[in-house]
């Protein structure tokens, strides 16, 4: 069980020091910090040079290439990893087994296999440590508002959904050598970018039950693929797509959802604020129902920092945070069976990915054609 008080602050180590954690992590734990919810007191790195950079650059007192040795010197009470998805799994055993809390960049793992036991590995009882994933799109003002609009009914049976993220990215960016490859990325854009949009669409939806995806690879030299589209079937009944793409110069994120009542729409790129949701009533829905439910309050940006906050919050109460165990697993496994169904053309349904599913270890499953040439070995042998 986590050990620390709930009147004091969070004592937080980050583990990997680039780009995500200076543009987004540091300075959300800073603002924490300024407010007494969390006190940074580590940073990890497996460049010596660029960890105590970072140390210098946060004030931190603490900084090491090595885990494990920061664990066992400094007892965090949260552990940030800023990490690649390959090292999610070991990283975040490493840091549940020492007593910490985990927040995890997304990818949250490469795999439902590696996910599961990160899971196995929270042996704090009820009240925690446990680890989460960054999912922060759930977490603004406007998704609040929408959720809670949803779940109450005020827009009648959720019917239609549309999610797309479509965005570019050229040949420079794939020069990156961990870039495109499954065993580095974790993914293509299904994995690595539209993630964000597909987590939002199915907190908002409600439970998936069956997928049919197609992917290709288009443009790019790559392992992974650089477009894909799915067709979902929701619990409640209603349809949706899922277009995820780094094909497209005209970028942007969008979820739509046609209810019996209303259209809900939001219209980003890689953050919203409320002013970014829109809301449009059917026919004969009285104004002031409708004022109502452009009525979003106060805006709070979808971010780290807004995430945080409720991270923070659960922590100190003892509870799981919405993008732990559960709450962060169904979006994985939504992306492993659109995956499956790609790569084998046939529907996959919610919970028939399982262990002895080659898609279950890997999200290629070993495919043919998209699986590399190692791993398809290690199939043919298995």
């Amino acid at each position: 069980m986590s050990s620390h008080r709930s009147n004091s602050p969070l004592r937080t180590a980050v583990v990997g020091t680039g780009g995500i954690a200076r543009s987004s992590h540091l300075p959300a734990l800073r603002t924490l910090a300024a407010e007494g919810e969390t006190e940074l007191v580590a940073a990890v790195d497996v460049a010596d040079d660029a960890v105590r950079a970072f140390a210098d650059e946060a004030g931190i007192a603490y900084a090491a290439t090595d885990l494990d040795a920061m664990l066992a010197d400094v007892r965090p009470d949260l552990v940030v990893l800023c990490t690649p998805p390959a090292v999610h799994r070991e990283q975040s055993v490493a840091a549940l087994k020492a007593g910490a809390w985990v927040w995890c960049e997304k990818p949250p793992c490469p795999s439902l296999a590696d996910y599961d036991a990160v899971e196995a590995a929270e042996q704090g009882g009820e009240a925690g440590p446990y680890a989460s994933i960054v999912f922060q799109h759930r977490f603004g003002s406007g998704a609040r508002h929408v959720r809670r609009l949803l779940h109450d009914g005020a827009f009648g049976r959720p019917l239609v959904a549309h999610c797309q993220t479509t965005w570019y990215r050229d040949d420079a960016y794939y020069s990156a050598p961990w870039r495109g490859r499954w065993a580095t990325e974790g993914g293509g854009p299904a994995m690595g970018h539209g993630i964000h949009q597909t987590d939002l669409l199915l907190d908002l939806m409600g439970p998936w039950t069956e997928v049919r995806g197609m992917a290709a690879r288009l443009v790019h030299d790559v392992e992974t693929e650089d477009v894909s589209t799915a067709q979902v079937r929701f619990a409640g009944g209603a349809l949706g797509t899922v277009v995820n793409s780094v094909l497209s110069p005209d970028e942007v994120s969008r979820i739509r959802i046609d209810c019996e009542r209303a259209t809900i729409e939001l219209t980003h790129l890689y953050g919203y604020r409320n002013a970014d949701w829109r809301i449009t009533p059917a026919p004969g829905v009285p104004e002031e129902t409708v004022a109502a439910w452009r009525d979003f309050g106060a805006d709070e940006p979808s971010s780290h920092l807004a995430q945080l906050r409720s991270l923070v919050a659960d922590i100190k109460a003892g509870r799981r945070h919405a993008t732990s165990g559960a709450g962060g697993r169904r979006t994985l496994e939504f992306i492993t069976a659109m995956y499956k169904s790609a790569f084998t053309d046939t529907p996959v349904h919610a919970g028939e990915i399982g262990p002895g599913d080659p898609y279950y270890t890997a999200l290629h499953g070993g495919a043919p054609g998209w699986a590399p040439a190692d791993s398809r070995t290690e199939q043919d042998h298995a």
